[in-house]
């Protein structure tokens, strides 16, 4: 007998399933010397065996066995995910072709009638186990680059949202409440877009994925505020400035959007990743019903993102505090948006925004505390 090292992670197991113990000692007494040999007398110990955490390498199966038939233990290894992968071959007396193609059918690699030829068997079960371990290679190199895709998106993903983060801050460094502002209408829009995902004019567009894009875009709708000169920005809006001075505040939308351009150009950003982005930054200022800036878009003509950004931003603008005027009750900021449904704002976004007030009241009252 051929000195057979039990311990080398090389040495492969074979289990043999037969209910005859003389074809058991046979097969254990061919197999010994290049394997570890493992014996099973009936259908039910060979699955036990096989869903062990040592798992056979490859299963020689009888078809007659009584009880639990050949058939039926291969059918339900295929039929259990930790043990499909393992390859079975048939070795049985059934030497009909409609036994043997319907072994091959249901999940065994091969098939060898009694009695055996010794080097016959050896050769197939040689060349099935170097199937398996190139098979079993590609198994594992597939996870392992599966797992790596899942690892490079999750940091490109956190590069990304900190990005934003980090100039979303800068855009609201000049004002601890713009700060704030921006942190709020994140959360604002999030939960307008949730409420109305699966309204029939909005369900094509408001998907998982476009929600939270939607959420890391919210923050950089004022980017271009960062090209507003300071002074202006403090000073106030309204009857505060000059008509050239509100003229200068209303261009932050064509700034942030060309900025973004810019950025894509340089980094060489193809596809639809920013694509939300640029729609809330150059849009949340358009209106239903044309009397928005920059292009003065109507109705559907403005994006979805923008509308929904519009009544989040006004929301927040008004019960938050201004350093040129004081922040309003939450009560009356519902009044005023109502009051501009349809002429400034989606009629169907400020129905789903009335449904969820009390959630828009909480956010606010969250980020007091800032």
């Amino acid at each position: 007998m051929k000195d057979l090292n039990t311990n080398s992670l090389d040495v492969k197991t074979v289990l043999v399933v037969d209910d005859a113990p003389e074809n058991l000692m046979l097969m254990s007494d061919l197999l010994e010397d290049h394997y570890r040999v493992k014996l099973a007398k009936d259908g039910k110990t060979a699955l036990t065996i096989a869903n062990s955490i040592d798992k056979p390498d490859l299963i020689l199966l009888d078809i007659m066995m009584p009880g639990m038939d050949g058939y039926e233990v291969c059918l339900r290894l295929k039929r259990d995910k930790s043990t499909s992968a393992i390859p079975v071959i048939f070795l049985t007396a059934k030497s009909d072709p409609e036994s043997e193609a319907y072994g091959l059918d249901i999940g065994a690699v091969d098939y060898i009638v009694k009695p055996i030829s010794p080097p016959i068997v050896l050769a197939r079960i040689k060349a099935q186990l170097q199937i398996k371990v190139a098979n079993d290679f590609l198994l594992d190199r597939g996870a392992f680059l599966e797992q790596e895709v899942i690892r490079r998106s999750v940091e490109v993903s956190a590069i990304h949202e900190l990005s934003i983060i980090a100039i979303s801050s800068l855009s609201g460094s000049q004002s601890f409440e713009t700060g704030r502002h921006l942190c709020c209408t994140q959360y604002f829009i999030k939960a307008l877009a949730e409420r109305i995902k699966f309204h029939p004019r909005f369900v094509g567009f408001l998907s998982d994925y476009n929600i939270n894009r939607l959420f890391w875009a919210a923050p950089l709708h004022d980017i271009g505020m960062l090209a507003i000169p300071s002074e202006i920005l403090l000073k106030g809006f309204d009857k505060l400035l000059t008509g050239e001075e509100y003229e200068l505040i209303k261009t932050h939308t064509t700034l942030g959007f060309n900025a973004i351009l810019r950025s894509e150009k340089a980094l060489n950003i193809k596809g639809d990743l920013l694509s939300i982005a640029k729609e809330v930054i150059l849009c949340h200022h358009e209106r239903m019903d044309g009397s928005g800036y920059p292009n003065g878009l109507v109705g559907d003509e403005i994006p979805i993102s923008a509308r929904l950004m519009a009544v989040s931003d006004v929301y927040d603008a008004l019960v938050g505090e201004r350093i040129y005027r004081e922040s309003i009750p939450h009560e009356k900021a519902v009044k005023n948006i109502i009051a501009d449904k349809g002429y400034l704002f989606d009629p169907d976004v400020v129905d789903a925004f009335l449904d969820i007030q009390d959630e828009f009241r909480e956010i606010k009252q969250r980020f007091k505390g800032m």
